[in-house]
């Protein structure tokens, strides 16, 4: 397997940047969800670079398995959790009762996530400094 991390945490803060761009915007819900990808994908370079595959897409369980080689704090991994909840609900109409996805985000909730993708960003990268 070819070693990428560097490339997957590249694409992790671009997406950030994107979701700081769309909640600038005003489009909430894919800066809830590109949040979640960047947090994603951030997690997926700390694994890449320790030479492991990771597969799935919960930040949550994503850093649960990190957890049994390195130590996450609580609070990351808490943040994860309502990163994780923008996956599917922020994209498809379907995954509410009525309306679409835009009209069910918001501005605080964009900024939220946003600051849990920025901790959990600054955490891989950190550890990918380490990492031999």
């Amino acid at each position: 397997m070819t070693e990428r991390s560097k490339d997957w945490i590249d694409e992790a803060e671009w997406d950030l940047e994107h979701a700081k761009s769309d909640m600038e915007r005003g489009y909430y819900n894919w800066a809830c969800f590109s949040a979640q990808q960047a947090a994603e994908k951030a997690v997926k370079a700390v694994f890449q670079k320790m030479g492991a595959e990771a597969w799935g897409h919960s930040v949550a369980d994503l850093l649960n398995e990190l957890s049994l080689k390195v130590e996450v704090p609580e609070g990351l991994v808490n943040g994860a959790l309502e990163l994780d909840k923008a996956y599917i609900p922020a994209r498809y109409p379907n995954a509410h009762p009525s309306g679409s996805p835009r009209r069910r985000y918001t501005k605080e909730e964009a900024r939220r996530l946003i600051e849990h993708c920025e901790e959990i960003v600054k955490f891989c990268s950190s550890l990918l400094s380490k990492i031999q």
